[in-house]
C-alpha cells in the first residue's frame, strides 16, 4: 500500500490544498477539478487505497467519511437542498487516486447518476 498519493502529499502538507475540515481521522478539501459548484473531498488519514482494500474491522472510516460530509453540508448550508457522496473503486468506476475518498457534490440540481458514456 502507497503512502505517496496525491492526498497523503495533501494531508502532509507537502502540496497545497483548501482545506475545508480536518481532525485527527480524516482531510476534507475543494476539489481541484470541480464536477459541481460544490465538490469537497474527504479523505481517510489511514492508508487505504480501494474500497475492495477496506477491513470488516475498518467500517469506522468510511462512516467517519460520511458523517463527516454530512456535517459539512449543513454547516454549510445545503444540507436541505440535497447533495450526493460518491466513492469510486478501480478505473472502470473513475477512481484515478488509490487512497479511498468520499466525493461530495453540491450547489445545483445534479441529474441523473450512473449512465454510461
Amino acid at each position: 500500500m502507497s503512502d505517496d498519493t496525491i492526498f497523503h502529499k495533501i494531508i502532509r502538507r507537502e502540496i497545497p490544498a483548501t482545506i475545508v475540515h480536518e481532525d485527527e481521522h480524516l482531510i476534507a478539501f475543494r476539489d481541484i477539478a470541480p464536477q459541481a459548484p460544490v465538490h469537497v473531498l474527504f479523505v481517510p488519514k489511514v492508508t487505504v487505497p480501494r474500497l475492495n482494500d477496506l477491513q470488516p474491522s475498518q467500517a469506522e472510516v468510511v462512516g467517519r467519511l460520511v458523517i463527516a460530509a454530512a456535517d459539512y453540508a449543513k454547516r454549510e448550508g445545503f444540507a436541505e437542498s440535497g447533495y450526493r457522496v460518491v466513492m469510486n473503486c478501480n478505473g472502470d468506476a473513475g477512481q484515478t487516486v488509490f487512497q479511498i475518498h468520499l466525493h461530495l457534490l453540491a450547489g445545483a440540481p445534479l441529474g441523473r447518476f450512473g449512465t454510461p458514456h
